[in-house]
This record gives C-alpha cells, structure tokens and sequence, in this order.
C-alpha cells in the first residue's frame, strides 16, 4: 500500500496484530518516555523502559501516566542502559530501540561496538519522512544527522537506505534527487556536483535496483514543477523527486530544520542501515514528530517480519 500522508503512516503502524517491542534507553526523558507511553496507548509499540527507573517513575507521575504494567529495567548508567536495551534486542525480546536521556553519539556508539552492539551490513544514516502543506504524498530527507561529510561510496549506501525506507512505504520505483547549487558538474569548486552525477550514472547502471537517481540537482527543481517549466530542465525525477539527497550534514540539517522550525512540519526520522530501527529523536523535534517516528520503526520492523 502507497502512503500519501503520516495519518496513513499512524494508521499502518497501529493495525491488528502483536504491537513490536520498544526499548527505550535512558528512558528517564520527558519527551522520548511520554511519546512511547502515546505510541502504546494509540496500538503502535510496546515500550521497555531502560534506564533510571525513579526519575521514569517520576516523570511518569508528573504526566499522570501509570507505568507499572510496563516491563522494566533498572540501569542508572546512561551508556549502560544503551548497553542493556541491545542486550535485550539481541536476546529477541525487543525488536527497536529509541534514545531517551542519553546523547546520540553514545548511543551510536553502542550500536556500532562489534562485540556487545549490533554492526551494520553497511553504514547508518538518517532519513527522514515529511509531507508537504498540500500534496498527498510522502516524501523523504537524507542525511540530516549522521554523516558529517560523505564521501562518494557513503553517499551511495546513503542512497541506498533512503530508497529502502521509500519502498517499505509503499513507493515501488522511488526517484532520487541528488542535491546541489547547480545542476552543473563544478569541480572541483562545488566537490558534491561531481559526486551527485556519478551517483546518478551508478543508478543509470542498475546499483540501486528499480529507481532512479538524478544529479546535481538543484532544490526547486527537484521538487517543483514549476519551476522546472520555467528552467526549461529536463530530466525524468524534476519537479517529482520522492527522495532528496542533501550533499552533506550541514546542508541537511538546515533542510530538516527548515521543515520543523519555518513550517512547522511533522517529521518521522530514524537511522536506517542496522539490524536494529533506531529511533534518535532531536531535543527540538515536536512530540507529534517523535510518535510519527516511532510509528515509522514499528511499520517497517511489522513489514519486515510478516514479509
């Protein structure tokens, strides 16, 4: 089923069936532990809280929310408790793990250890699903917090999740806008115009399956088609981009921010590329942002499992 909007993503996430387990790690944080507590209530996830269990108790209280039916675990220690809820994933009682009062490069770090973690097949990114004022259709933002400055064999697997996560929401031949200032190659001035064609002429050669992947390319091209009317541009993902492909963490980021902060935009956002669904929420990030990204990791971990 094709996704148009993040109701459909809420709605898909809380169908019949046995809710996936959530490990929430430090879960002593206000905002992480009321949007599981949410998610549970709407038939979404099933929260494991890890962490100090009296401030959770605390903040729990403070909320008006009852915990004690919720399974457990005291671990004061922030990394410890990231330790514990991995433990827990990989002993197959919990199927995703959130970040609570614990910063994201620990909890990185943590997933990332080849001995007590759970590495990756290849690398992790952030990808982040929105709709727009107006469309019926969901679109995606990679990477807005992970890679610092990709070089072109990331950028690549960094494609390569975002279009994963794409599919899983239904888009059977998602397209990849690689973006840029220009749709120019400029090398080597503009570094990320020369990576985004070649990008591009990887997917022309069938590395990423069914999609296409075009580059440079500039944001209003990318996503408007008037604006590819009036530029004259032709290209087969202008104006219709379901994917866009930020250059680098500091261009993505001022995007995603774009969306939360200017217009004020729900955004699902989780790090694709682990065994695990991470769910890393931003301290900024809005609480409805923080249950569409839960709602995102429970429909792909329930997708992934029923096949």
């Amino acid at each position: 089923m094709k996704m148009t909007s993040m109701e459909d993503l809420l709605a898909a996430a809380a169908r019949t069936g046995t809710m996936p387990r959530v490990a929430v790690a430090a879960s002593a944080q206000d905002v992480a532990l009321l949007a599981a507590l949410d998610a549970h209530a709407r038939g979404i996830a099933e929260p494991v809280l890890v962490g100090d269990l009296e401030e959770t108790r605390r903040i729990a209280g403070r909320a008006g929310v009852d915990i004690s039916a919720l399974e457990s675990h005291h671990v004061p220690d922030r990394a410890g408790a990231v330790q514990h809820a991995l433990a827990l994933f990989r002993a197959g009682d919990v199927s995703m793990l959130m970040k609570g009062n614990v910063n994201t490069d620990v909890l990185l770090k943590g997933v990332l250890n080849k001995e007590t973690g759970v590495p990756p097949a290849g690398i992790l990114s952030h990808v982040a699903v929105f709709c727009l004022p107006g469309e019926h259709r969901l679109r995606l933002l990679t990477d807005a917090g992970v890679n610092i400055a990709p070089n072109l064999q990331r950028k690549a697997e960094i494609v390569r999740n975002a279009l994963h996560v794409a599919r899983s929401l239904g888009l059977e031949r998602p397209r990849a806008a690689m973006l840029a200032a220009t749709e120019k190659v400029m090398y080597p001035a503009m570094p990320a115009t020369l990576d985004a064609q070649m990008v591009a002429r990887m997917s022309a050669e069938g590395a990423f399956g069914d999609a296409v992947v075009s580059g440079p390319m500039a944001l209003d091209l990318a996503v408007s088609p008037a604006a590819v009317a009036r530029k004259g541009f032709e290209d087969p993902v202008a104006g219709n981009a379901d994917v866009l492909v930020a250059p680098d963490i500091e261009s993505g980021n001022v995007l995603y921010k774009t969306l939360t902060t200017l217009l004020d935009l729900p955004v699902a956002g989780i790090v694709a590329g682990s065994r695990i669904p991470l769910i890393v929420p931003s301290r900024g990030d809005s609480d409805r942002s923080k249950l569409y990204a839960l709602a995102l990791a429970a429909y792909m971990t329930r997708k992934e499992c029923t096949g």
